[in-house]
């Protein structure tokens, strides 16, 4: 598939995300609506347990993930330092199996992928195939509606991760890994193909969010409203 000259399956779409030990999902978005302040609490642990890695996928397969860790094997938060190791102790060397002078890299606008710094890494590998902010070719801010990443597989890795009970952050990673490697060929063919629809209707609404992103914003909120009521009748039984 082509899309402006450029081959579909040529772009590699990238980013970061963390998968905590208990499941926690960020509730940010949610809100509690109520005539009254409905004096729910929420119990959750004060230092979470959590891993950060690094992945990237396209129509032609996924770059295995990468786990940001110390030397000690403990998780820690990414920065521009770190995040431009991965690159070039990692990411680049998977690259030796690909055409790199036919691959496409997309980022986001993290501050550390769009340090100057990281910029110019990059583009020493991509040129101006680099799809970023601040990069040759720009990224639109807030386009997790464009990213397969945040629209696919973070949902999909989650939902097969969590199935049993976790006990530690090994068993954590494992199910991370296994998950991924079991993603299909076939599926990422389907993904992609569903992202050239997605610029279709972003295109014809003049730049608009998906629908689906404005669905799911209320969905969580009526959800969460409803956890609510529920809360405060068991509360006042």
């Amino acid at each position: 598939m082509v899309l402006c000259g450029i081959r579909i399956a040529q772009i590699l779409f990238s980013d970061q995300a963390d998968f905590w030990l208990n499941g926690y999902v960020n509730k940010q978005n949610c809100f509690i609506w109520s005539d009254d302040n409905p004096q729910v609490y929420v119990k959750t642990p004060l230092h979470p347990e959590k891993l950060t890695f690094w992945c990237a996928l396209g129509a032609g397969g996924i770059i295995d993930p990468y786990f940001f860790k110390n030397d000690d094997v403990q998780n820690f938060t990414v920065n521009g330092d770190r995040y431009r190791a991965m690159i070039t102790n990692f990411f680049i060397p998977e690259l030796n199996n690909h055409d790199v002078q036919e691959l496409r890299f997309q980022q986001d606008g993290a501050t550390c992928h769009t340090a100057r710094a990281t910029i110019d890494l990059l583009k020493d590998t991509f040129g101006d195939r680099l799809i970023s902010r601040f990069g040759p070719v720009n990224w639109p801010p807030r386009s997790c509606d464009l990213t397969p990443l945040d629209y696919f597989l973070w949902g999909y890795v989650k939902s097969l991760v969590y199935a049993d009970k976790l006990q530690t952050l090994d068993h954590l990673e494992d199910n991370i890994r296994r998950v991924i490697a079991d993603i299909r060929p076939q599926m990422l063919e389907k993904v992609i193909e569903n992202w050239t629809s997605r610029l279709d209707y972003i295109r014809a609404s003049l730049g608009g969010h998906m629908p689906e992103i404005i669905f799911k914003m209320l969905c969580h909120k009526i959800i969460f409203r409803i956890e609510t009521i529920l809360v405060n009748r068991m509360i006042h039984r």
